[in-house]
């Protein structure tokens, strides 16, 4: 089959699709455009390279070549449905032993990368009080300590939410987290049951000591402690544990409070710690260790975060740096 054979097969399959499955002119010249790039990849192999010669291996081949062209992985995953179906059709008109594409898949879509605040921006937020709420209140103190451990140690919510203000084991009950201020570290519980302990920073530890007063004051000496709210580091105004929505809730009206238009969430504070954390010490397994990341590919997202922040701060200061567009 030369060449022109090739041609002559696309154009049966074309017309096929007009006439018996009656697609519409829009979608036939779709697929023109994914076969006619079956068909460059194809003779790309070698002169006289036939349809009917195309293994899986090839078209695994023509997948990565194609995502290396930049080409995004739902194009990509087009493209193969595309040529799916003309060899079903060519299986039909020839002796094709299988179809070559069956097996074959797009690239995964790349994670969008972690949203993280600027530095000076994630300080801001956990330093600065609720310009609407009395500083001194026990929610507002409890917040601050909140906020602020939060980007300290880099926790998820939920390690948050289950800290307690030492280790506590009784009848049914047994701490998940603590903090040892002493030691200015906390121990939490993460996934898969693991535990790790992290650093706390100062500010974080004094705006827990400032906290702790107003805690012991709504302690509930009768309330039922089969849950450990008693052992609790943060508590609701009614003197149970909070739970993470309520940080959640807590932490985004605390910036709308301070005029920060994006939705903060607690996992953008944790996000931010670990962008931090990388550019200033670049030791990328430090950490996963205090992210508490199972396998380093989950903390190797950073990496590109931190490169993006360069490539913005070198476009923007660098005389050099203009887009071609620019000029």
């Amino acid at each position: 089959m030369s060449g022109d054979s090739n041609q002559a097969y696309l154009s049966s399959y074309l017309d096929s699709l007009a006439g018996q499955r009656q697609l519409s002119a829009h979608t036939i010249s779709n697929y023109a455009r994914d076969l006619k790039e079956l068909a460059s990849l194809t003779q790309a192999l070698g002169d006289g390279w036939e349809f009917a010669a195309v293994t899986h291996f090839h078209i695994r081949k023509f997948a990565a070549q194609l995502h290396s062209r930049g080409l995004n992985p739902s194009s990509i995953a087009r493209k193969l449905s595309a040529w799916r179906g003309f060899f079903e059709w060519l299986a039909e008109q020839t002796t094709l032993a299988s179809n070559p594409v069956d097996g074959v898949k797009a690239p995964k879509r790349a994670k969008p990368l972690p949203k993280a605040m600027a530095a000076d921006d994630a300080i801001h937020l956990v330093a600065s009080g609720n310009p609407l709420a009395d500083a001194g209140s026990s929610m507002a103190l409890c917040n601050h300590a909140m906020f602020e451990l939060l980007y300290s140690s880099g926790l998820r919510v939920s390690e948050l939410a289950g800290l307690d203000l030492r280790y506590h084991r009784q009848a049914g009950y047994e701490s998940a987290g603590w903090i040892d201020l002493d030691a200015a570290e906390v121990t939490v519980t993460g996934k898969g049951g693991k535990k790790r302990s992290v650093p706390v920073g100062k500010p974080a530890i004094q705006a827990i000591a400032a906290w702790l007063p107003q805690r012991q004051a709504l302690l509930k000496n009768d309330q039922d402690d089969k849950d450990g709210h008693a052992a609790a580091l943060f508590l609701t105004e009614r003197g149970t544990r909070v739970s993470p929505r309520v940080i959640q809730l807590r932490l985004k009206h605390h910036a709308q409070s301070l005029g920060i238009a994006s939705n903060v969430h607690p996992h953008v504070l944790r996000h931010s710690f670990a962008s931090h954390m990388l550019q200033g010490s670049g030791d990328l397994r430090a950490v996963q260790e205090l992210l508490g990341h199972a396998s380093i590919a989950a903390t190797q997202v950073y990496t590109s975060l931190d490169f993006q922040r360069l490539a913005q701060v070198y476009d923007a200061a660098h005389p050099r740096a203009k887009k071609i567009s620019d000029t």
